[in-house]
């Protein structure tokens, strides 16, 4: 793999990274934390939408940002040769 190829990886790589860490900030500290009486106004399953958010629902983002994310690498690996 030449410099620039590697280059590229890695500032693809580091991209996603930050761009889920951004997705798994505003759930956790946004919507699961600050917006919690706003969204407590809405019902989901039965329950006030904050608190789900709060106990289920950023634990359920969390898991799909993991799974994306192995998705995503294994894609961009492709692109790039790169082999384990």
């Amino acid at each position: 793999m030449n410099k620039n190829n590697l280059r590229s990886y890695w500032r693809k790589n580091t991209a996603l990274i930050r761009n889920l860490l951004i997705v798994w900030g505003i759930v956790s500290l946004l919507l699961s934390i600050l917006l919690v009486e706003q969204l407590n106004n809405i019902s989901f399953f039965g329950l006030p939408f904050g608190f789900w958010m709060a106990q289920q629902g950023s634990i359920v983002i969390f898991v799909m940002l993991i799974f994306i994310y192995a998705f995503q690498m294994d894609k961009l690996d492709r692109k790039h040769n790169i082999r384990r």
